[in-house]
């Protein structure tokens, strides 16, 4: 199934995308009270998805609306937590430009995240705010686990009853000043505080199924900016799997309904990463239409708005000559990039 949130004028509401329908959760629970988001949703009961299943299947009566006639909102209209991760080694080596060998022993041994802000979260074809106090506005091509029920010290080997479904998330990222804060080894804090995306729908882990093994999603990725091809990728060989996220999460702490796991960048899902293989990539602007698909999910689709505070006055902008982008990969540096992450083949008989 996709799960979704939708608003046919009358606020928000889980729903259920049937075909080119939306049916309403609501109703398909028999709930007393409106289930207003897919948090919602997964909170009313830890068989909540078994339930709408049970209830598609019998014929239940349901309202029901064109899904070309409702606005559709991010599925989990305020995650409890984000936590995003960077289990992708061709990001968190910059395509193998950068040589760290203590930095990515860690790396490799912990599946590492920062917290990001719920606070800041877009959906489909939303208008996304342009950060005011940056230059360098970015995207990053995410794959995400939505939590399905509440856990604590779990296994990597349990995870997979925890995770509701999948979706999109596009972290956008203000490099400016990521680059200029981290110079302290917080974290990104500022530069990643102004807006997330997700969705455009949860697609559940039986719908995932053909494209779900050994805990990662075997999926093309491609991200377009006004309707030019920045990006093409797959998510086939994330170094720690959605499971050790989990563990790692929920390790003397507790992971909720609605959470959100965010894989990290998919390798070239970023500019730096689309310009050092040769595509025409620069920094964003207002007025940029971003679009994320993953093979399964479908199409997260948003427009960066005008800046709503663009006073020259701002105290906390990052260096008036933040670093460029990246040069081009050679042939040879591009060739072995691509052999290191092509996806493997199928062999069918």
């Amino acid at each position: 199934m996709k799960l979704l949130t939708y608003d046919a004028g009358n606020g928000p509401r889980a729903g259920v995308l049937v075909g080119d329908d939306v049916v309403d959760a609501t109703a398909l629970l028999g709930a007393d009270h409106p289930v207003r988001d897919v948090r919602a949703l997964l909170e009313f009961s830890d068989a909540a998805i078994d339930r709408l299943q049970r209830s598609l299947s019998s014929g239940a009566d349901a309202p029901r609306a064109p899904l070309s006639s409702v606005k559709l909102r991010a599925p989990i209209l305020q995650p409890p937590t984000i936590r995003d991760h960077i289990a992708f080694e061709e990001h968190a080596t910059a395509q193998w430009t950068r040589s760290e060998p203590q930095r990515m022993e860690v790396w490799s041994r912990l599946p590492i995240f920062y917290f990001s802000n719920p606070l800041r979260v877009a959906g489909p074809d939303e208008v996304v705010t342009f950060p005011a106090a940056t230059q360098q506005l970015d995207y990053e091509c995410e794959l995400a686990a939505i939590v399905a029920r509440e856990g604590s010290d779990i296994l990597e080997a349990d995870a997979d009853a925890y995770i509701a479904g999948f979706t999109i998330f596009n972290d956008w990222s203000c490099r400016d000043l990521q680059f200029d804060e981290m110079v302290f080894g917080l974290g990104p804090a500022k530069g990643k505080d102004a807006a997330s995306s997700i969705g455009p729908w949860i697609v559940t882990r039986d719908e995932m199924e053909p494209y779900y093994r050994d805990g990662t999603l075997h999926v093309r990725c491609t991200v377009r900016v006004n309707g030019v091809v920045w990006m093409e990728g797959n998510g086939w060989n994330m170094h720690h799997t959605f499971g050790a996220m989990l563990e790692h999460a929920a390790q003397d702490s507790r992971i909720v309904p609605g959470d959100v796991i965010a894989s990290g960048t998919v390798g070239g899902g970023s500019i730096s990463e689309a310009a050092r293989k040769g595509y025409p990539a620069r920094y964003l602007q207002p007025g940029d239409v971003v679009e994320m698909e993953v093979e399964g999910i479908g199409v997260l689709r948003n427009t960066l708005g005008s800046r709503t505070n663009p006073s020259a006055n701002l105290r906390y902008t990052a260096p008036t000559q933040p670093r460029p982008l990246p040069e081009p990969l050679s042939k040879d540096e591009l060739r072995a990039v691509q052999e290191r992450t092509a996806p493997p083949r199928t062999i069918t008989a």
